[in-house]
């Protein structure tokens, strides 16, 4: 079991850990360190168990307000996903579009060459 060094609050600790989770380990040290940091900067020197549980309370709060951010993204999801399965599911409406009768199409289409006809004859007899 690997032991590693982090530097927490500007003192350092040797932690063991699984073998291939040092990064992980690394990263949480940093988050922990940023929040002692700022403890430091606001409070000064103070007992390291203190420092520590005050800056695990910090990430505990973070982390809390961030849990409750994705509970209500996960809710929104399932929203808009039941939405998008409703609408996937809905019949489409039906359209009736009315259909011109041949026997009117052939009468409007007589009318037009009647017209034409009318309108050479006309325009014959000015010419």
């Amino acid at each position: 079991m690997p032991e590693i060094n982090i530097e927490i609050g500007g003192r350092t600790f040797q932690v063991a850990c699984q073998t291939g989770e040092e990064h992980f380990l690394q990263t949480a040290a940093r988050l922990l360190d940023n929040e002692a940091s700022v403890l430091a900067e606001q409070i000064g020197r103070m007992p390291e168990t203190r420092m520590l549980l005050m800056a695990g309370l910090m990430l505990a709060d973070k982390t809390a307000g961030l849990e409750e951010e994705l509970r209500a993204a996960e809710d929104q999801l399932d929203t808009l996903r039941r939405d998008l399965d409703g609408a996937r599911s809905a019949q489409p409406q039906t359209v009736e579009v009315p259909v011109v009768p041949q026997s009117v199409t052939d009468t409007l289409a007589e009318l037009a060459a009647r017209s034409e006809a009318l309108a050479d004859s006309l325009e014959a007899k000015r010419g």
